[in-house]
């Protein structure tokens, strides 16, 4: 099998499955803008190829957002594969290294906080689920 066709495919499943989750998809620098300059609450997901992605993070951005409380706004980027968009992302994450996959929530366009890769990798799904809804908790309204 061609290793790009697989990759292909991989990231297209990946892209899907966090598009049906209800994320909108970011894959310029002038979206990361518009995206960023919402008033409210931004759950960003920096996505990945990484099997930490697929096998948690992407599952816990899913399930997350059934919460009482929960960002105003979805969006996402694709580290490895739109680098524009998640470089422009990532120069709002102040104080924060680059990290793929992670989470990161915006207020009004300033990062509040992140879920970074070490705290997704060698967790399940449902202890990055907690870790999420316990920050839409603090910074998120009721919906």
């Amino acid at each position: 099998m061609d290793f790009n066709i697989y990759m292909n495919d991989v990231v297209t499943q990946a892209r899907e499955e966090i598009a049906n989750a209800g994320y909108t998809q970011l894959t310029s620098p002038e979206e990361v803008d518009q995206a960023f300059a919402k008033e409210g609450t931004t759950l960003v997901m920096i996505n990945s190829v990484c099997g930490c992605a697929g096998g948690v993070a992407r599952p816990a951005a899913a399930h997350a957002i059934h919460y009482d409380k929960r960002p105003d706004h979805l969006a996402t980027v694709f580290a490895g594969q739109d680098r524009e968009a998640t470089e422009r992302a990532r120069q709002h994450f102040e104080g924060f290294p680059p990290s793929s996959p992670s989470f990161a929530l915006m207020k009004d366009g300033k990062i509040v906080t992140m879920v970074e890769r070490h705290d997704i990798e060698g967790f399940e799904p449902m202890a990055v689920v907690g870790k999420l809804q316990r920050i839409f908790e603090e910074h998120c309204e009721e919906v």
